[in-house]
Parts: C-alpha cells; sequence; structure tokens
C-alpha cells in the first residue's frame, strides 16, 4: 500500500489490477468514480471517449523506435494495412453522401473501418503489410448497414431486386408490391416514406469515386398498397473499378403540404445491396 495522488485515498495494486482513489487500470481502464479526469498524471493518461471517461498507461516508447526498430515489423505493418482500411472507408463514407442523411449512427466510421480491414485482410495477392482493399473480398461488404440503430432488414420486409450492367453502367432496384402499414417499419408520427438508390464506382488506388443516385416519389405510409417502384441510376459505362449498390429509406412528416425529415438517426436506414 502506498500513498495516492489523489486526496487521501490509498493505492492498492495487485498482480491484476491498480487501484487510484476511484479509479481502476487495466490496460486501458474506465474512470468509475464521481471525480473525472482528462489530462496527464505521473504514467497515466485520462480522457473522454465515446465509451466515457477511460484511463490508461503511456507506452514509454517514442515514434522514430516504431518506425525503425526491427522489434516493431509487425506493428509498422498492422498500421500500413490499417490505414488503407480506414481511407477506403473514408473514399466511401465520401462517395455516398448525396444518399440519406441521417442514416448514419454514431459508431458507424469505426464499423466501417472494421469492416474494410476484413475485406484487406482477405487479399491473398499480397504479402502482409502490402494487403490492399482492392485485391480482398469485396463482398463481404454486402449486407453492411450505415445506421445500425435502423437495419435495412428490419426497416421494410418486402422482396427487391438490385441489378448492374457494367457494359451500359446502368444500375437498377425493382421493389415489390408492398403494404407501408405492414411492411414499413416506421416511429410514430411518420405520414411519408422516401425511397433511395445509388451506384458508387470506387477507384481503391486514386481514391476517387464516382456517385449517381435515383429517389422514389414520396410515398404515403398510409397507402393501402404501394405497386412495385423502379429505380435506375446510370454511370460511365465500362469502368473497371467496384461497384457498390444501396438502398436507402427516409422518413418524413407532411405538414400543411410541406415535407420535413427526421433529424432523428435512429430511424433512417441505408445499406449495400450488392457489391460488383
Amino acid at each position: 500500500i502506498m500513498p495516492s495522488l489523489v486526496g487521501s485515498e490509498m493505492c492498492i495494486r495487485d498482480s491484476h489490477n491498480i487501484f487510484v482513489g476511484n479509479f481502476k487500470f487495466y490496460d486501458m481502464a474506465k474512470q468509475v468514480g464521481l471525480l473525472k479526469l482528462v489530462g496527464t498524471l505521473g504514467d497515466i493518461s485520462f480522457y473522454k471517449s465515446f465509451y466515457g471517461f477511460l484511463a490508461r498507461r503511456k507506452t514509454g516508447v517514442d515514434r522514430k523506435t516504431v518506425l525503425r526498430d526491427p522489434r516493431f515489423q509487425r506493428t509498422r505493418e498492422n498500421a500500413s494495412e490499417f490505414g488503407r482500411a480506414a481511407k477506403a472507408g473514408k473514399l466511401l463514407r465520401d462517395a455516398i453522401q448525396p444518399l440519406p442523411k441521417h442514416a448514419r449512427d454514431s459508431m458507424m466510421v469505426q464499423r466501417l473501418a472494421q469492416r474494410m480491414m476484413k475485406v484487406l485482410q482477405s487479399d491473398t495477392v499480397n504479402g502482409r503489410g502490402m494487403r490492399t482493399v482492392a485485391q480482398g473480398e469485396l463482398s463481404l461488404l454486402n449486407g453492411f448497414d450505415f445506421n445500425i440503430n435502423a437495419k435495412l432488414d428490419t426497416t421494410i420486409h418486402t422482396g427487391f431486386e438490385a441489378r448492374f450492367d457494367r457494359f451500359t453502367g446502368e444500375a437498377n432496384l425493382d421493389l415489390n408490391t408492398h403494404f407501408p402499414k405492414r411492411d414499413i417499419t416506421a416511429p410514430h408520427g411518420v405520414t411519408h416514406y422516401k425511397v433511395s438508390f445509388g451506384v458508387a464506382a470506387l477507384n481503391f488506388d486514386a481514391l476517387k469515386s464516382i456517385c449517381v443516385i435515383d429517389e422514389s416519389e414520396m410515398l404515403s405510409k398510409d397507402s393501402i398498397v404501394v405497386r412495385e417502384v423502379s429505380m435506375t441510376a446510370i454511370i460511365q459505362p465500362g469502368l473497371s473499378f467496384p461497384v457498390v449498390l444501396l438502398m436507402g429509406i427516409s422518413f418524413y412528416q407532411e405538414v400543411n403540404g410541406e415535407f420535413f425529415g427526421l433529424e432523428d438517426r435512429r430511424f433512417n436506414t441505408l445499406g449495400i445491396v450488392g457489391i460488383h
């Protein structure tokens, strides 16, 4: 037992945990007391994250050592690949900006980077540290939901078909005839919804993209039946880059003839429905 750095509290160290006053540490630990710190105290860094107030030990390894020391070869390889995966995720996020806004959850960036990392790790052409998303199994992106709080398959309960012709550059989405009150899961107060369809060509090497979208008309949530909805989006024909097809649904409330989109991110949905 040794004197604590916090008031008259005590620090107790054992083989697994370190306790400092109201704080408990592992390599990374959550601050659990009433007092929350941000900053550095000795070799402990205190900071706020999405998960709350955390604390972690400094590594004590400087940047030059990590970049040059042979012992950190794996660290450099992992960092290089993670950087490529993060850039690939940003490329896709930037490409789909015209698609339904507010169809993103707070952890979407991290989740997409993790999915891109899985794609990169499936690259069997390049060696460790040199693997790329473009050479990976891009079909692993299929089914990705940009809003984990409103997944596509829990929002719309009817069939659809998404197609893409690389020769003509034409992408099509056909949404089956459906019954909105039964087949569309919408929040209270919604009067209308709109279906969006997008096709995005992604050049992961040059970090450039092309995205074209089409949208349905405003569809009434109170309709007894909505007949088949068809949409078409056309990009440059003959492109050799990977192509992603996306489908989204956004919700609206009609007030005095005007439509107001929901600002609440929990309900709009957007998902990847095809990879070519």
